[in-house]
Parts: structure tokens; C-alpha cells; sequence
């Protein structure tokens, strides 16, 4: 996957623009089903994971084994919320409103 972007470097008036090279050759891909998020002041911390718990009638407590974290600044964290934010939006333009359990 090595479509060339361009993407705003500068935040002046001048904005420079430079071409991303997107190098797929070591990526990964890895199915979650769970997430959990936390954070401190410097950094925001995803832990995704697969819920193993298939009768969730069960009195024992639901597994969830953990297969990745991923660290973020609280500004890469934003960025990411922004986007997903506008994919989600256009997804359920094209699909309907997803509905969520704390809806």
C-alpha cells in the first residue's frame, strides 16, 4: 500500500505539503472484539482483545484475553478520535445508526 498522500506539514499560512509513503511490508493485522482505554497526562494506552466467554449466561467472569496495547500522546489520541469520528459518521450515512449498549 504505497498510494502517495499529501498531507499539511506547517501550520503557518505557507502551508508546505510533502507525499507519504504508506510501507505495508511489516503490518500486522489482528482481530479484537474488546477494547479498553486509560490514560495519564502524557500518554493514552489502548488494550484490545477477544472476548472468549461464549455463554454469557455464565456466572464465572467474562474472559477477555488481551493480544495488543498501543501507547499514545493525548494529540495522537485526538487526531485519531477526530477521524474515526468523521469514518463513523460516513459509514452510518451509508449503513444506518449503529446502536451501541449505552445507548
Amino acid at each position: 500500500m504505497s498510494d502517495g498522500k499529501e498531507v499539511s506539514t506547517g501550520a503557518r499560512s505557507d502551508k508546505r505539503t510533502s507525499t507519504v509513503e504508506w510501507n505495508d511490508e511489516a503490518m500486522q493485522t489482528t482481530f479484537a472484539n474488546v477494547v479498553n482505554i486509560q490514560g495519564t497526562r502524557e500518554q493514552i494506552e489502548f488494550f484490545f482483545g477477544t472476548n472468549r466467554t461464549w455463554d454469557a449466561n455464565r456466572v464465572s467472569p467474562m474472559r477477555v484475553d488481551l493480544t495488543n496495547r498501543l501507547i499514545m500522546t493525548p494529540y495522537a489520541a485526538k487526531r485519531m478520535h477526530q477521524i474515526l469520528t468523521g469514518v463513523l459518521r460516513e459509514y452510518e450515512a451509508r449503513h444506518g445508526v449503529l446502536k451501541v449498549d449505552d445507548q
